[in-house]
């Protein structure tokens, strides 16, 4: 049987550009009959609710209820959760919500208001969301860090109602992901996954009362029902497989290196590590330790499948050169192991997150450093952002002309509408300074 080998680049060969795209793009391969599938759950949610949310829960989730009201947790359950943790635990969900608190509170837009040169009054308002829904995966792992990185910012823009949703069979050994729902003030807590949790939230059922937006990562089935509901209510993004790209020097230590890479392989088969470096020997090492890894790795199937199928190592000139590449990709986490790493900070224009020099890991922005952990994947990070406090807000600008300063700049307003030919428009302003 041959060695598996991992996908190697060179700058140094003349068809590097065109395999990286070839690599870049393997990333959007998806079931050609997502779509339809989805489409389908979400009109059979639409047009039938309950009874067919219970039908559903029973075929994809493993939920078993003759009611949709048997799926929900109650606050009281969820501080239980939180009361029987061990200290050690406890005290690991309070140190993360003290820390993604602390940093999104900083996030917190002010309003402004000014009159300008012709005593016309201009404002900015933002007004948090009435509600929120949070999908947490339940399916492959649990995840309490989800649970903190979207909820929190919610509670801290003053969304009033706060919905997580995850597909939990059994709340004893979920219940880590109950105690972080009591921790980060989620208001409801449901028991459901898949497309049509999302369908629930998005158009809700005679039980469950629809969101204002959805947010948090799932798997394809999840970021497909999103796009589809997007405009029935808002969204945070459409999350693909998670993405690393660590840029390392000779001055990095390979094991951290590979290990780092193999912490977004072991999220799922589809995740994508890669290492651009401009050391070919440190390349070398990196590879062969990574091979030693996944001898060992608990969820080594799976982080086997991500780094052979989806990883690479990419050799480059110098380290500028590396940065280029990287603004190309827009990998969702960025790290960088390489002498000086702060002087390139300001090179860098598409990355979700950005962790600077050895001694930060990207698994540490997964839980306790505060950014949040929600980030554009797929290249979005292009023209996309984390999830943050102002995904939680509406804006709302204010205008305030009396009759004086309508006549100034009225007139050219006027001139606007006529040109677009809106006679109307004209007309209720020359009604009021004539």
């Amino acid at each position: 049987m041959n060695k598996k080998l991992v996908t190697k680049l060179s700058v140094f060969n003349c068809d590097f550009k065109v395999k990286l795209n070839e690599m870049l793009r393997r990333q959007s391969n998806f079931d050609n009959n997502l779509n339809r599938k989805v489409s389908k759950i979400l009109d059979q949610i639409k047009n039938s609710g309950d009874s067919c949310l219970i039908n559903l829960l029973r075929r994809h989730d493993s939920i078993k209820v003759d009611r949709i009201e048997e799926t929900y947790i109650s606050p009281k359950r969820l501080k239980l959760a939180f009361e029987k943790l061990e200290k050690e635990q406890k005290d690991a969900l309070m140190f993360a919500a003290k820390r993604i608190k602390s940093f999104h509170e900083k996030q917190i837009p002010e309003n402004f208001s000014y009159k300008d040169e012709y005593k016309v009054g201009l404002g900015l308002k933002f007004i948090p969301i009435q509600s929120a829904g949070f999908y947490v995966p339940g399916g492959k792992a649990i995840y309490p860090s989800s649970v903190l990185m979207t909820a929190i910012p919610a509670y801290v823009a003053g969304v009033k109602r706060r919905v997580v949703v995850s597909p939990i069979t059994d709340q004893n050994n979920s219940s880590i992901v109950l105690a972080a729902a009591h921790v980060a003030k989620a208001t409801e807590f449901i028991c459901m996954g898949g497309a049509h949790a999302i369908g629930a939230l998005a158009f809700g059922t005679e039980t469950i009362k629809s969101v204002d937006k959805i947010v948090g990562p799932g798997n394809a089935y999840v970021a497909e029902a999103k796009r589809q509901v997007f405009g029935k209510v808002g969204i945070d993004s459409i999350a693909g497989p998670s993405e690393v790209v660590v840029v390392c020097d000779n001055t990095a230590d390979p094991k951290s290196v590979a290990i780092d890479l193999l912490s977004q392989a072991e999220h799922d088969q589809n995740s994508q590590p890669i290492m651009i470096t401009d050391s070919e020997e440190l390349a070398n090492k990196v590879e062969k330790i990574v091979e030693y890894f996944l001898k060992n790795l608990a969820r080594s199937e799976i982080a086997s499948a991500s780094w052979y199928n989806k990883g690479g190592i990419i050799i480059v000139r110098d380290i500028n050169e590396a940065i280029d590449i990287v603004n190309t990709i827009a990998p969702e986490h960025l790290e960088l192991i390489v002498k000086k790493a702060e002087t390139y900070i300001n090179k860098i224009k598409n990355a979700g997150s950005i962790f600077i020099g050895p001694y930060t890991p990207e698994a540490i922005g997964d839980y306790i450093a505060g950014p949040n952990h929600v980030l554009p994947t797929n290249g979005t990070a292009r023209f996309s952002s984390g999830l943050s406090v102002l995904d939680f807000y509406k804006r709302t600008t204010i205008v305030n002309c009396n009759k004086k300063n309508l006549s100034i700049i009225g007139k050219h307003a006027v001139t606007l509408a006529q040109t677009e030919g809106l006679e109307a428009h004209a007309k209720s302003i020359l009604l009021r300074i004539k």
